[in-house]
């Protein structure tokens, strides 16, 4: 009898995490290659591709800032669509920046430091998400609580690192 030395379980497991794993793009990087940045951000220090954090919080659905409405926290620029919302920031940043310095939540729970697109922002229990695309997004929707648990068992460890 031929003997693959691999357990049932650990079959079922690998079976159950290989289309997950597909998800997680080939190629990650965060929006400057090479960053050891723990926010992500581009060459110009602007986070979330100059969307609103606000907006999430406020209206529900990512809206792009103005380069007129600007304030800068964490070593990172951050746009606004209204005063209303750079004041709200402000007054409390770390309420709205999103999670994981702004990278893919779902990668960072695969331990890797992967850019986020702001369109696929949720927030969950007053904390702004985002992943790196639809795909991460969906993923990331499956379980939610897990997920986030496994990302910030990983953030401490991931937060710093070369892409």
């Amino acid at each position: 009898m031929l003997r693959l030395g691999f357990r049932p379980l650990t079959v079922a497991l690998l079976a159950v995490a290989a289309p997950s794993v597909a998800l997680v793009p080939a190629v990650v990087h965060a929006t400057v290659p090479g960053s050891t940045s723990a926010v992500n951000t581009d060459e110009n220090g602007l986070a979330m591709r100059g969307y609103d954090p606000v907006a999430y919080f406020d209206t529900g659905k990512p809206t792009k800032g103005l380069t007129s409405l600007e304030a800068s926290f964490d070593g990172a620029r951050y746009l606004f669509a209204s005063e209303e919302h750079r004041k709200q920031f402000m007054a409390d940043p770390a309420k709205y920046v999103p999670q994981f310095g702004g990278f893919c939540a779902i990668g960072t729970s695969f331990g890797e430091k992967v850019d986020a697109d702001p369109e696929t922002g949720r927030v969950v229990d007053g904390k702004l998400y985002v992943n790196f695309n639809e795909k991460a997004q969906a993923l990331f929707n499956k379980d939610v609580p897990g997920t986030i648990q496994r990302a910030e068992q990983n953030w401490p460890a991931v937060k710093d690192k070369a892409q």
